[in-house]
Formats: C-alpha cells, sequence, structure tokens
C-alpha cells in the first residue's frame, strides 16, 4: 500500500501550534517560510502521499502564507513545478510579476526553483501536487505559464484536476506499482494541459522553451564556476545534445552566451559606483571565472580594452 504522512495540531497545546506549524510546512515542502497574519489561535493538519515521484498534500488550516525566498530556491536540491488546487477557500500565488488567485474548481501551477509567495487569506482545504521538472520533459514554455490561472471546468485541464483529486483519495488503498501508475497518469495530463495552454507548440517553439529555460537557469546560478553544458543539462533533465540543438539557430552558442553573460555582469560592476572599491580579479571571480588571465583576454576580445581601461573610461 502506499505510505501517508501525516501531521496536525490537534493534540499540540494552542501555544506551541504554530511554531510547530512553520516547522513542519519548513520541512515537508524543502524550505518554506510561514506567516500566520498575526494569529495566536491556529489550527492545521497535513497529509501527503506519494506517487511514484509525484507527492500529493493535502492541507487544512486556519489563514496562513508561504514564501520561498531566491535564497531558499537556490539551495534547493530538486526542482519542482508545484500546483495548488483549492477544495474551499482561496490561494493566491505571486511569482515573476503575475498573481493568480484560485478556488474551487481551478488550479494553477509554479516553479519551486524560484521565488513565489502563496497566500490563503481564508481557512484553506487545498490539495497541492510536486511534480519533479526532470519528468515533465524538455521544450514546455513553463516560465510563461507560472502563476497564470488554469480553468478546471472542461477539456485537458479537468481531467488533470480530477485525476490529481481522485489519485490522491485512493491512493492509501493503492499498491506501490498501481501509485506510481498513477503518478506517470498526473504527469502525463498536467503536460498535456500546460501543452494547451502555451498553444501545442512546435518543433520551433520547443526549442524557443528550452533557451528559455536555459537562460533562465543560467542566469541564476551564473556566479558558480562550475557553471558547464555538463552542469546545465544535469539540472534541466535533458542531454548536452540537446542543448546544443536548442542553441545551433540562435546565432550563439551556449558556451558563448554563458560568457557573454558574465562579462555582462562584470562590465556593470566594473562601472557601478557601488564596486569602486573592489579590485577587478575580486568582481570577476564573483561572476563565476576562476582565472584572472583569462578574465583580461576575454574582456579585451569582447570590448577591445583591458577591464583596468573599461573602469577608468567611466
Amino acid at each position: 500500500m502506499a505510505t501517508s504522512t501525516v501531521f496536525s495540531t490537534d493534540h499540540v497545546p494552542p501555544r506551541e501550534r504554530a511554531p510547530l506549524w512553520c516547522e513542519w510546512v519548513w520541512q515537508h515542502f524543502g524550505g518554506l517560510d510561514s506567516d500566520l497574519y498575526g494569529d495566536t489561535v491556529f489550527d492545521g493538519h497535513i497529509t501527503a502521499s506519494q506517487a511514484g515521484d509525484v507527492v500529493l498534500t493535502r492541507l487544512e488550516a486556519n489563514r496562513h502564507r508561504v514564501l520561498r525566498s531566491t535564497d531558499m530556491a537556490r539551495a534547493s536540491e530538486a526542482g519542482y513545478l508545484k500546483i495548488v488546487a483549492p477544495w474551499h477557500g482561496r490561494a493566491v500565488v505571486s511569482q515573476q510579476g503575475r498573481e493568480t488567485a484560485v478556488q474551487d474548481g481551478g488550479w494553477t501551477i509554479y516553479d519551486t526553483t524560484q521565488h513565489y509567495t502563496v497566500a490563503n487569506p481564508d481557512r484553506s482545504d487545498h490539495l497541492i501536487v510536486m511534480l519533479p521538472m526532470a519528468r515533465l520533459g524538455p521544450g514546455l514554455p513553463t516560465g510563461a505559464l507560472m502563476a497564470q490561472p488554469v480553468g478546471g471546468a472542461c477539456g485537458i485541464a479537468r481531467v488533470a484536476l480530477q485525476t490529481m483529486r481522485t489519485a490522491y483519495q485512493e491512493l492509501p488503498q493503492m499498491s506501490e506499482a498501481a501509485a506510481r501508475g498513477a503518478g506517470e497518469l498526473i504527469l502525463h495530463t498536467v503536460r498535456l494541459t500546460l501543452q494547451e495552454m502555451a498553444g501545442q507548440p512546435g518543433a520551433e517553439s520547443q526549442r524557443a522553451g528550452l533557451q528559455d529555460r536555459v537562460r533562465s537557469y543560467v542566469r541564476r546560478e551564473l556566479r558558480d564556476p562550475g557553471l558547464s553544458i555538463d552542469a546545465i543539462a544535469l539540472a534541466l533533465g535533458c542531454s548536452k545534445r540537446l542543448l546544443h540543438q536548442a542553441f545551433s539557430g540562435a546565432g550563439d552558442t551556449l558556451a558563448g552566451f554563458i560568457m557573454a553573460e558574465r562579462l555582462q555582469a562584470c562590465r556593470r560592476d566594473l562601472r557601478h559606483p557601488a564596486h569602486a572599491h573592489r579590485t577587478v580579479t575580486d568582481i570577476a571571480f564573483s561572476w563565476g571565472f576562476n582565472s584572472s588571465a583569462h578574465f583580461s583576454r576575454a574582456f579585451r576580445a569582447a570590448t577591445g580594452q583591458s577591464p583596468q581601461e573599461f573602469r577608468r573610461g567611466g
């Protein structure tokens, strides 16, 4: 049988409920700050089951908010796309400058590798589904779909919603093999929903979507000297060949894009008064370079000046 994890404040003294709840949420969802709107009275329940690689959680609680900062997202070991589908109450999801509110009959999706907030301004009863990014496959322009309302009243979005809800309810009676199959079904219906939202992209759109994912990842990890094509392929769950193909028509290579982004960041810091006290080498190393000689050669090739000349020119 599929196993379940349960947290409940029912048998916790009232004064200990709020801090214990915040700790549970942090642990279960892999790093989330909680805010209870300043309320001193609180009760909540978390029941979670796993369907293969998919984690389904029913969360019932008084009003509360959760936040994942950029630093929390960067420290996360695995990237998930997360779905909130309320049974009762509202969820207001904010990410990438967008905000959407969903209630019973709808759902929305957000990216755990980026900053987000979810506000639950009423007592809530939500289904929360976590899908490993790597299992959804390359080519989906997920960035444009985050924090967008997904109607669950008809079409494939309704099929996906009903699949998630029914799977959660029936998981306690399923064998491990059946639970894995249910997880695959959830992944399939969510993937189809996102493809439909994106206009069922063809090969060119899929390539553009992968380029967007790669560019976003590179910009998040630009300071890491270990950033490489191997590391990007592993993080995004695709092959190095696919990465090279995605950039084959972009007028630049992936390695060239990484170099250009690093040099742009260095130029910005070299000219910014707030960094006037820092050495050229310190700035270069802070943006992922690990050789001052290599940095100087690349900088001169791109700008026609040495870093010192460029800085004086500012």
